[in-house]
C-alpha cells in the first residue's frame, strides 16, 4: 500500500505542484486509523486500502528518522561548520534559547508543570529540517545568503536534538531534585561513549571502505554504508543513548572522508522513501475529530507558534545583515514545529513528563504547522519581494555575516594527470574547484592532503547535485575511459542544458561523439600531442619559431572548427 502511494499517488500530487511532504501528511491523515481506517471495521475490504493500525509501520518510520540524522551528519563536516560558525553556533543558539524561553514560559502560564514547560519550550523551538530543505530545494534558494543562513540555523537545531533527549532522560529520572548530579553523570557517560565511538570509528570506517571497494561493486558500497549507519546506531543504543545519535555520528565520521558524496547518493533513495513513511505516520496522528473539538484553541496555537518563532528569527536575520523583507521571509520559512517533536513528545509522554492529552494536542499543533508551512512561507516570500520594492535602500549587508556563498566553482570529472594539471592552473588563478574521481586509491592518497577530491561517478546526476553543479561555472571532463566520458556528457546535458561542459577526448572520432552528445568544447588528446610534436619538428628543420607557431595555430583552429561542425554534418546525414 505504501509503495502504491509513493509510486503512483505522490507523483500525481507533484504534477499538481503539491509539496511532497504535504502529500505524505495528507495521505497519512486520509488512510490512517483516524481517517478511512475508522471505517475498516464495518467494511472489511477497506482494510486492504487503509492503515487501521499505525503500529505496523512504526519501525520503518523510525528508520526514516535514522537516515535523516545520518544525512544531517554528512552535511555537518568540520569544515562546513567552521565556515558557517557565526550562523550555526551564534544565531542558531540564540534562536533556540529565546524561542524555548518564550514558548516554555507560555506553556507554564497555561498550567503545565515546570518540567513539562521546559520540554515543550525546547522541542517547539526546533523547526522541520525535512520541510524547509524541501522548500528551499524546490525554490533553488539554498545557495543564496538567506538559504545558507537558514540552513545554518537548522544545523544547530539538529545538533540540539541530542542534548534535548538527554535532558528528558535526566528529568524523568531525577525529577526536580538531584537534577544537576544526575545530569552531570549522564553527560559524562554520554560524552565518553560518543568520544569512544567517534575515535574508534575513525580508525575503522575509512580503512574498511578502502579495503572493500577496490573492485568498485555498487552492492558492496551500499552494504558498507548501511552497516556504518545502522551499526553505529546500534552501538549508541547499547550504550543507553539514542539510535538517532548513533546515525548522526556515523554521518559525521563519513563526512570527513573522500566517500562522502557517493554515500549521500547511495543513501538518498532509502532516506526519501523512509522519510516519506515517517511523514505518513505523522499524518496518521492527526485525528480530525480532535481538531473539531477545539476549533478555536488549536488554530490559535498554530498561529501563536508561527508568530513567536518567526518574530525571533526575523530579528536574528535582521541583526545578521538582511533586509526586513528577507528577514521576515526567513522567519516564516522556519516558523513551524519540527519532525523530531513526534519523537521527543512520544518519549516524554512515555516517561510521564507530559500527560497524554497535552502530548496529543502538541502533536496536532505541530502537524498542522507542517501543513501550513508552504502557504506561510509563500506569503513570507511575497512580503519580502514587496518590501524590497518599496524600500530599495533597505538592502542586506553581509560582509560580516560569515557566509560562504556557493557558486562560481569548477567541477573536474576525473583527477588523473590532466585533471591535476587543470586544477593547478585554476588554483594559481584563485578559482575554486572540486574534483570527482572513480579511482579509490588515488582519492585515498590525495584527499587527506586537503585536495577537494571525492570518490564517485561523474555520470551520476545525484552526485553532481551534491557538488552544486547547478551553481558551477563549468564542468571539465578529463576521464580516461571514452564510454564513461560519453555517458557523463549525456547525463549532465540532460539536467544542465546551459552549463559550459568542456571535455578531453581520446581521439577525433571520440571528440565528435562527445560534441554530438552536448559537450560545449572538446580537445582530443592526440591533437595537442601531434601539434606540439609537429612544432618541434618544424623548428628542427629550420623554420623560425614564430612561423612554426603560426602554422601550428592555424592547423589547431582548422581541426577544432571541424569538430564544431561535425555534429551538424552527422545530423544532416
Amino acid at each position: 500500500m505504501f509503495l502504491v502511494l509513493t509510486g503512483i499517488l505522490i507523483p500525481l500530487l507533484q504534477r499538481w505542484r503539491v509539496n511532497q511532504v504535504l502529500g505524505f501528511l495528507a495521505v497519512g491523515t486520509v488512510v490512517g486509523p483516524f481517517g478511512l481506517g475508522l471505517l475498516a471495521q464495518g467494511v472489511p475490504w477497506l482494510a486492504y486500502f487503509t492503515f487501521p493500525q499505525r503500529e505496523g509501520i512504526n519501525v520503518l518510520a523510525d528508520l526514516g528518522v535514522l537516515f535523516l540524522m545520518f544525512m544531517i551528519g554528512l552535511e555537518l563536516s568540520a569544515e562546513r561548520l567552521w565556515a558557517l560558525r557565526r550562523w550555526v553556533f551564534g544565531a542558531g543558539s540564540v534562536q533556540v534559547v529565546f524561542s524555548a524561553t518564550l514558548i516554555g514560559g507560555l506553556a507554564y502560564a497555561f498550567g503545565n508543570p515546570v518540567d513539562a514547560a521546559v520540554v515543550l519550550g525546547c522541542v517547539l523551538s526546533l523547526s522541520s529540517t525535512a520541510v524547509v530543505m524541501q522548500l528551499m530545494t524546490e525554490r533553488r534558494t539554498l545557495g543564496t545568503p538567506l538559504g545558507q543562513a537558514g540552513f545554518s540555523i537548522l544545523m544547530l537545531q539538529d545538533l540540539a536534538v541530542v542534548p534535548l533527549l538527554m535532558l528528558i532522560d535526566v528529568l524523568a529520572k531525577g525529577g526536580s531534585t538531584g537534577v544537576f548530579g544526575l545530569a552531570g553523570f549522564t553527560m559524562l557517560k554520554s560524552v565518553g561513549a560518543i568520544v569512544l565511538i567517534y575515535f574508534l570509528g575513525r580508525r575503522v570506517i575509512r580503512p574498511l571502505f578502502h579495503s572493500f571497494i577496490q573492485q568498485r561493486q555498487p552492492d558492496v558500497f551500499m552494504a558498507l554504508t548501511l552497516l556504518s549507519s545502522l551499526g553505529i546506531a546500534g552501538l549508541t543504543a547499547a550504550a543507553g543513548l539514542s539510535m538517532a545519535l548513533g546515525a548522526f555520528l556515523a554521518g559525521l565520521l563519513l563526512a570527513e572522508t573522500e566517500f562522502r558524496h557517493e554515500v549521500e547518493v547511495t543513501v538518498e533513495p532509502f532516506k526519501g522513501l523512509l522519510m516519506g513513511l515517517f511523514f505518513m505516520s505523522v499524518g496518521m496522528e492527526i485525528d480530525v475529530r480532535e481538531v473539531l473539538k477545539t476549533p478555536l484553541l488549536l488554530p490559535l496555537s498554530v498561529v501563536g507558534l508561527f508568530l513567536i518563532k518567526s518574530l525571533v528569527l526575523a530579528v536574528i536575520f535582521r541583526i545578521g545583515g538582511f533586509s526586513w523583507g528577507r528577514a521576515v521571509e526567513g522567519g516564516t520559512l522556519l516558523g513551524q514545529g519540527g519532525e523530531f517533536t513526534f519523537i521527543v513528545v512520544g518519549t516524554a509522554t512515555a516517561l510521564q513528563l507530559l500527560n497524554p492529552a497535552t502530548g496529543k494536542f502538541i502533536l496536532l499543533v505541530v502537524s498542522l504547522s507542517l501543513f501550513a508551512t508552504p502557504f506561510v512561507a509563500k506569503a513570507g516570500r511575497a512580503f519580502g519581494d514587496w518590501w524590497e520594492k518599496r524600500h530599495p535602500d533597505d538592502m542586506p549587508h553581509l560582509e560580516g555575516a560569515g557566509l560562504e556563498l556557493a557558486g562560481g566553482h569548477v567541477i573536474l570529472a576525473g583527477y588523473g594527470r590532466v585533471g591535476q594539471l587543470v586544477a593547478q592552473l585554476l588554483s594559481a588563478q584563485g578559482i575554486p574547484f572540486v574534483a570527482v574521481e572513480s579511482n579509490p586509491r588515488l582519492v585515498a592518497k590525495l584527499h587527506p592532503l586537503g585536495v577537494p577530491v571525492f570518490f564517485g561517478d561523474a555520470a551520476r546526476i545525484e552526485l553532481l547535485r551534491k557538488v552544486h553543479a547547478d551553481s558551477a561555472a563549468a564542468i571539465v571532463l578529463t576521464m580516461d575511459h571514452p564510454a564513461s566520458a560519453l555517458h557523463a556528457v549525456k547525463a549532465i546535458r540532460r539536467l544542465y542544458p546551459r552549463l559550459p561542459l568542456l571535455a578531453r577526448s581520446r581521439d577525433e572520432k571520440h571528440a565528435q561523439a562527445l560534441k554530438q552528445a552536448g559537450a560545449t568544447f572538446v580537445i582530443p588528446e592526440t591533437l595537442e600531442t601531434g601539434l606540439q610534436l609537429s612544432a618541434f619538428v618544424l623548428q628542427t628543420l629550420g623554420v623560425e619559431e614564430g612561423a612554426a607557431a603560426h602554422t601550428i595555430q592555424l592547423e589547431r583552429e582548422r581541426r577544432i572548427a571541424d569538430l564544431l561542425v561535425a555534429p551538424t554534418i552527422t545530423e544532416a546525414k
